[in-house]
């Protein structure tokens, strides 16, 4: 008997196949692909970029791909992770959640590519992936032969290559354009409204990561991950897909294939100085966190109210000429507000 509940309180991984699947839409212009990023919503784009040569090489084999890799590749280092035989590839926390489940190095390009290659015909070998590895600094010639039409020169392309591993769910803050070159992948993604669902680790060690492995929920300690995988949806990407991933949606990554390349490209957090929300929101937990809770109804209220209301609503009934800070926020209102925090926080002690 407890055998049975213990299933029918298990969400298998074949609930993740059963998932809505994300929106798919033809190539797109830059204005389109600009109208698509102001709906907040992920999609799958194909056809974006057929004729890149890094694609043709991914498609063909992975030796055909590292091969084309190499012959870019200037001597500089690459961030390299691995993690070992047990670890099923899941990168991870490790178990006190203040180290990770794998190890981070740099290593040169063209060795560690090698040595991805040669795992492939090795039985129990660990699990490794160069990532994040910058373009534009590293293999330039990558980022001539390969453009990304949709975005901005400045916004620099990042390669992921590796085996079968699978990143824990996170969110970025950046928006994020992720370009499938070789292998399938898997992503499975969450709204942002659903942190608290997903038991997200501790902030101080990033990026924070999901405890829930959502292959294998453990539902008797993590409840509320029902409500989380409710709201989910899923992207089932094959070479020549690209997925675009608004900022802060949570996102599970899992590489299918033993050998995988993506290219992704980030942009959007370019907020500065006291416009930054992941800064304004650290102050708000030193500022609120621990008030009595008549002030902590008081502050909710405010926000409410004057940040995350109704654009005008709560001051309609105030001359705009006398809104202040509360009205249409100009480029003086913003200096002026700008300037009134500095030299509150200069006192600071």
């Amino acid at each position: 008997m407890g055998e049975l509940v213990h299933i029918d309180r298990t969400v298998r991984a074949g609930d993740i196949e059963a998932l809505p699947r994300v929106m798919s839409r033809g190539a797109q212009s830059p204005a389109e692909f600009a109208a698509l990023v102001e709906t907040e919503q992920p999609v799958v784009l194909k056809g974006l970029f057929d004729r890149w040569p890094a694609l043709t090489a991914g498609r063909q084999s992975p030796a055909a791909l590292t091969r084309y890799l190499k012959a870019m590749d200037r001597g500089a280092p690459a961030p390299v992770m691995e993690a070992p035989v047990k670890s099923g590839g899941r990168f991870d926390y490790g178990p006190d959640m203040r180290e990770f489940s794998f190890t981070k190095r740099r290593a040169r390009i063209s060795e560690t590519l090698d040595r991805i290659l040669r795992n492939l015909a090795l039985p129990n070998a660990p699990f490794v992936a160069m990532q994040m590895l910058p373009l534009v600094e590293s293999l330039p010639d990558f980022v001539a032969q390969n453009p990304m039409p949709l975005l901005p020169r400045e916004v620099e392309p990042r390669l992921w290559i590796g085996g079968a591993v699978r990143t824990q769910t996170h969110n970025d803050r950046d928006h994020n354009l992720a370009c499938v070159i070789a292998g399938r992948r898997r992503f499975l993604l969450f709204p942002p409204e659903q942190v608290t669902n997903l038991y997200v680790g501790p902030l101080d060690n990033p990026p924070p990561l999901s405890l829930v492995d959502p292959d294998r929920p453990d539902l008797e300690r993590f409840p509320d991950y029902t409500s989380a995988i409710a709201a989910a949806q899923v992207a089932w990407l094959e070479p020549g897909d690209a997925l675009f991933i608004p900022k802060y949606w949570w996102h599970h990554v899992s590489s299918l294939d033993p050998f995988n390349a993506m290219v992704n490209y980030w942009w959007g957090d370019d907020a500065t100085g006291l416009e930054r929300p992941n800064d304004a929101f650290l102050a708000a937990l030193l500022a609120f966190k621990h008030l009595p809770q008549g002030e902590r109804a008081y502050w909710r209220a405010m926000f409410d109210a004057h940040v995350f209301g109704g654009h005008g609503d709560a001051v309609a009934h105030i001359p705009e000429e006398l809104r202040g800070a509360l009205g249409r926020m100009t480029p003086r209102a913003r200096a002026a507000l700008k300037q009134q925090l500095l030299m509150a926080f200069l006192k600071t002690p």
